[in-house]
């Protein structure tokens, strides 16, 4: 389909957001290779952790390919100060103990598989295309941290009162997920993306059923934390960056 320059514009933003989201979560769970509360555990979320980093793959080479300025994936994945990165503060929290990573992964996974179930209905055909093939994924993602909700929530009486702090520390920040700014608000009324927003009754939902299975308590919706789809982000993204980009940075071109 024809898009104006502006649809252009931002959809280069939408897809870095998506891009971010997912090479950020990924880098995250990527520090638990080798340290995982159990060795089929750690094998899972390190395949987990590719799979996140393979969806951002899809997101900012098309990304690349909208901006027109002839930066791929590696480019905008490396390249660019945390200034420049569109990911929501959920996923550059850290990783805490077990408990903290998988409420985070399991808040992240919950509103990824709604958004990618309705983004692969999009008449854009790249969107729809790379929707449907991270929604494959995602299903798994939401699976496996739901079960493990379940596990600490209805498990042991610490591991039940360590996942509910989780959820409430964690809470905060899910509220940035549903803002339409008036970039998304354009492609929305253009009917190229989902609107967030509308998938946040979908996304509660999901949770609240998890959570009520899990003998767990859903936080209150309160103040959200946003700010990270503008580039205003915590004091932790600028660590991750530095220890993510320090090899490319380091030795620019290098190839094996």
């Amino acid at each position: 389909m024809a898009l104006t320059d502006q649809q252009k514009q931002d959809l280069y933003h939408y897809c870095l957001r998506l891009g971010d989201d997912r090479l950020i979560l990924g880098h995250r769970l990527s520090e638990w290779c080798g340290h995982g509360p159990i060795l089929e555990e750690d094998i899972a979320i390190s395949n987990i952790a590719l799979d996140l980093i393979g969806q951002a793959v899809g997101f900012l080479t098309h990304a690349g390919e909208l901006e027109g300025e002839g930066r791929d994936e590696d480019a905008l994945a490396y390249f660019r100060e945390a200034i420049d990165f569109e990911n929501a503060m959920l996923v550059e929290q850290p990783n805490g103990h077990y408990g903290d990573t998988i409420a985070r992964q399991f808040l992240f996974d919950a509103f990824s598989f709604h958004l990618m179930e309705s983004l692969s209905a999009s008449p854009y055909e790249p969107l729809a295309a790379l929707g449907a093939k991270t929604l494959k994924e995602v299903r798994y993602h939401l699976r496996h941290s739901s079960q493990w909700m379940l596990r600490f929530g209805d498990g042991t009486e610490e591991s039940h009162a360590r996942v509910q702090q989780s959820l409430d520390d964690l809470w905060r920040y899910t509220g940035e997920l549903f803002l339409v700014d008036a970039l998304e608000q354009r492609l929305v009324d253009a009917g190229l993306i989902p609107d967030a927003a509308t998938l946040k009754a979908k996304w509660d939902a999901t949770v609240g059923e998890v959570l009520t299975e899990a003998t767990l308590k859903r936080p209150e919706d309160g103040i959200a934390m946003e700010g990270g789809r503008q580039g205003r982000h915590t004091e932790y993204l600028g660590h991750i960056l530095a220890e993510m980009q320090i090899l490319p940075r380091s030795y620019p071109g290098a190839a094996w």
